[in-house]
């Protein structure tokens, strides 16, 4: 279709076919790290989405769009505009005039702008190694800087423009993220926050409780306790639980639930409960292998627990906390109550699929199994 040798700096996109995915799309070029590349953009009504793409599969990715989505396209070179356009009994039609824009080659080396960023004395990432005394990211450890603001990101998303929280942290264990998200939310959002961190190892709770005096974090304080036994003396606005092993992530959901917390964010880890029960023959063709018997064990616990929050009227969301290059345990349930009334769909099919898979759940026993 493009019979195009002179050097493509851009391609605008337009008259949309009837069944197209996208309602736009141009294509740039662009300079990444001293590399020319192009840059392709395509819009839906709500989305916007980036690839890019290098002069091999240029030409190709353009032909896609056309024959998928568009009927038309200008092609800018640095002389010459060159216009294509598919009519109805799919002919091609060409025109071809003078370029008089001046187009200037884009670079995409903008640094990312984090919510907490490299400059910023943060002692918690001091003491983490992530960052030096003097405000400094740590090379080695920027995949680690990157994660905990993927982390502060799902937080800032999750709580709008709340002035005041309280908040439990269950498992907290040495809690650096916990001194992490105080920071965030006292020194940066100005939110008169109030966070409890709970875990059942006494000297982890001690050595927490000494660092938090070192920092002068007030409104942040660390207990012993087991999550079915806590009982928090005021409302409590969000629930923190991140890899807590098993069914402690059940009972944290649980107690969240009980205690009509309004933000849910936890990061399940160590399925193994409908693991070890899958031995009906509904799990020959899965248990021959251990990998996939715990990737599905881990997809059907997770899943019975975001329905079992929607049941009770959260809009959840589950996606990826950190990339799953850095850890396979990645995913993290973010729950916002809404108070919608309970959804008895959704308990008829977590019960279906419990029996026809003839395994039990144990957040799910904990609201409805009969005593």
């Amino acid at each position: 279709m493009f019979n195009i040798t002179d050097d493509i700096l851009k391609v605008i996109f337009s008259n949309v076919k009837k069944d197209s995915k996208y309602i736009k799309a141009n294509i740039k070029k662009i300079i990444i790290s001293s590399n020319e590349v192009y840059q392709l953009t395509c819009f839906t009504q709500k989305q916007v989405f980036h690839f890019n793409l290098d002069a091999n599969n240029l030409l190709t990715e353009m032909e896609r769009l056309m024959n998928e989505n568009f009927n038309q396209c200008e092609v800018y070179t640095k002389n010459t505009i060159y216009g294509y356009k598919l009519t109805s009994k799919g002919k091609i039609l060409t025109n071809v005039r003078k370029n008089t824009e001046n187009i200037e080659i884009g670079t995409n080396n903008i640094q990312k702008q984090y919510l907490i960023n490299e400059g910023e004395i943060i002692p918690p990432l001091i003491d983490l190694k992530v960052m030096t005394p003097d405000g400094k990211i740590v090379k080695a450890y920027y995949d680690k800087f990157k994660q905990i603001n993927k982390f502060l990101e799902l937080i800032n998303d999750t709580i709008g423009d709340e002035k005041k929280l309280n908040i439990i942290d269950f498992g907290c264990g040495k809690s650096y993220l916990t001194f992490i998200v105080y920071y965030f939310l006292t020194v940066i959002k100005k939110i008169d926050a109030n966070i409890i961190g709970l875990d059942l190892k006494e000297d982890v709770i001690e050595k927490c409780n000494e660092i938090k005096d070192k920092y002068g974090y007030k409104n942040l304080s660390f207990l012993v306790g087991d999550i079915s036994l806590y009982k928090p003396k005021e409302n409590v606005d969000m629930i923190i639980t991140l890899h807590a092993c098993d069914t402690a992530t059940d009972y944290a959901l649980y107690h969240a639930i009980k205690l009509k917390c309004k933000y849910i964010l936890s990061a399940p880890c160590c399925q193994h409960e409908i693991n070890s029960q899958m031995k009906s023959d509904k799990f020959n063709l899965i248990n021959k292998y251990g990998l996939e018997k715990e990737k599905f064990s881990t997809l059907l616990t997770d899943s019975i627990r975001a329905n079992i929050l929607e049941y009770f009227g959260y809009k959840v969301n589950v996606c990826e906390f950190i990339d799953i290059s850095h850890s396979p345990k990645n995913v993290m349930l973010k729950a916002v109550l809404n108070n919608s009334t309970l959804k008895d769909e959704i308990k008829i099919q977590i019960e279906e699929t419990l029996n026809y898979f003839n395994v039990h759940h144990t957040l799910f026993d904990l609201f409805f199994k009969k005593s």
